[in-house]
């Protein structure tokens, strides 16, 4: 075995999640004895993943034929008969894997996983995760990719395939020409632990997986997993999505989330942000409340654009600084039934208003509203409103958008994106088509579990490594080592001069 996860850690893993006995449970019993059990065939799958294979069964028959022979005679792999030794064949291999695929796939297949397929992916992922790490963080960092099936597409015109839970899906690409192209297949979604915001960092390890048809809505299928997770007696932190999650519908994604005590941190779409709408006489922007007479430019700031300078990052932190300066406090958490109120800024001492007299005393280093509104609403005649959980439910998220706070800690997002870049990258383990020749849900989504698995020992053994490393530096008197940056662009040759 090449890669940095064992069999011993996988039959640790294995054991620890308790699925092997689940499926066993579900498997139908037979008159012949069954000599692969669903214990061997999972510790079977990881090797051949963690040896960069594809997920071919004649690879896990190669992986577990291969090995040591008091490490095939534990799992069964041989054993005494009556007639002598006998050695596991490929189609007792296959017929286990299909016994344990009808097991866990639903009776009407519809495109996504049974609750028993579910509950495995789940126990898996979390029993790769060492308790050391299980309570480092909280946070986790979201996102969905292309899984590409192995079957052809319906040829124009019919709808026959030999993948029918497939269907065709959208995504982006950062080849040279369009920028997006489809592809028929699933979307798999994770969610990958992240560092809190103002904590150390931690093994970006995938904590939930799910693979769903294209037919379907990845973040409804998400929010799902996310959902049970606290059930499970794991707290929800903050959820840091991008705009694709923000966009859907608040009882698709905002809602359930918060309802199970998570807090959102998000880039909103271009059609969510700005003014939509009043309450009370407030103005809506961004998930917030503000007062009526907040400049327009404020309100209709949008996030930094990634290639910025510094001055122009100081003059958009100045600018979100005074949109925050105008809008209303919040002074309760949500009760049981999501409302809370806020207080108008002048009452709270952070602009100056006509309306609010005691707020002109202040020094003029604040906002001064210059044109108050003829007729004040109930946001500027009274001291606190009450919000709704139905206002601004699909914006509202843990920081100001788009604050300096909320872009420092958007920034965590990408450890989703590393995680798929470590499955799709040819070095190690590339989840392109042809990955996988078995078709639907079922098959696929328990090959991407044990992939996701391996990938986290990858993931693990790569961070205590480096662990290992700065402490030896840190013994030696050295810093940290850091990660090496570009050290020249295209755009500073050419600025240099002959």
């Amino acid at each position: 075995m090449t890669g940095p996860a064992t069999l011993t850690a996988i039959e640790d893993i294995i054991d620890g999640s308790g699925v092997a006995a689940a499926i066993e449970a579900l498997l139908p019993i037979g008159v012949r004895h069954r000599q692969l059990t669903a214990r061997a065939l999972l510790t079977g799958m990881m090797p051949a993943l963690d040896d960069d294979r594809p997920a071919h069964l004649t690879r896990v028959h190669a992986a577990l034929t291969t090995l040591p022979a008091g490490d095939q005679a534990r799992p069964g792999i041989a054993e005494e008969r009556k007639t002598g030794p006998h050695q596991l064949t490929y189609r007792q291999a296959g017929r286990t894997f299909n016994l344990v695929a009808d097991a866990l796939a639903k009776e009407h297949p519809d495109g996504s996983p049974s609750d028993a397929l579910a509950g495995v992916c789940d126990d898996l992922l979390e029993a790769s995760i060492p308790a050391e790490h299980k309570d480092a963080s909280a946070a986790l960092a979201v996102d969905w990719t292309d899984a590409e099936t192995w079957s052809r597409p319906p040829r124009h015109g019919t709808t026959q395939c030999a993948d029918p839970e497939a269907h065709w899906g959208h995504r982006n690409s950062n080849l040279p020409g369009p920028k997006g192209e489809m592809f028929f297949g699933f979307y798999l979604s994770a969610g990958t632990m992240t560092r809190e915001e103002h904590g150390p960092a931690v093994p970006e390890l995938a904590r939930r997986m799910t693979l769903s048809s294209c037919e379907l809505d990845p973040v409804r299928a998400l929010v799902r997993v996310l959902t049970r997770m606290p059930a499970a007696g794991i707290g929800l932190g903050d959820i840091l999505g991008d705009s694709g999650y923000a966009h859907r519908d608040a009882e698709a994604w905002a809602i359930p989330l918060r309802h199970a005590g998570a807090q959102l941190i998000q880039d909103l779409h271009p059609s969510d942000r700005g003014p939509k709408g009043t309450h009370h006489g407030a103005i809506i922007a961004n998930g917030n409340l503000y007062c009526p007479a907040t400049p327009r430019p404020l309100l209709e700031l949008g996030p930094l654009a990634p290639a910025a300078t510094a001055e122009q990052t100081a003059a958009h932190d100045q600018q979100t600084a005074e949109l925050a300066r105008h809008k209303l406090g919040r002074i309760s958490a949500d009760d049981t039934d999501g409302y809370h109120r806020v207080m108008c800024p002048a009452v709270m001492g952070k602009i100056r208003c006509p309306h609010r007299p005691d707020s002109m005393r202040l020094d003029r280093g604040r906002p001064e509203i210059l044109t108050p509104p003829q007729q004040p609403s109930a946001c500027c005649t009274q001291q606190t409103i009450t919000v709704p959980p139905q206002v601004a439910a699909k914006t509202r998220q843990k920081h100001d958008y788009p604050s300096k706070e909320h872009r420092r800690s958007y920034a965590r997002r990408t450890g989703a994106e590393r995680t798929f870049s470590t499955i799709k990258d040819p070095a190690t383990t590339t989840i392109a088509r042809g990955w996988c020749r078995l078709t639907g849900v079922t098959p696929l989504a328990l090959w991407l579990a044990c992939l996701i698995t391996v990938r986290n020992q990858r993931i693990l053994a790569a961070w205590d490594a480096r662990q290992e490393q700065n402490a030896q530096r840190a013994a030696a008197g050295l810093p940290p080592r850091t990660r090496r940056r570009r050290r020249k662009t295209i755009a500073s040759l050419a600025a240099a001069p002959p």
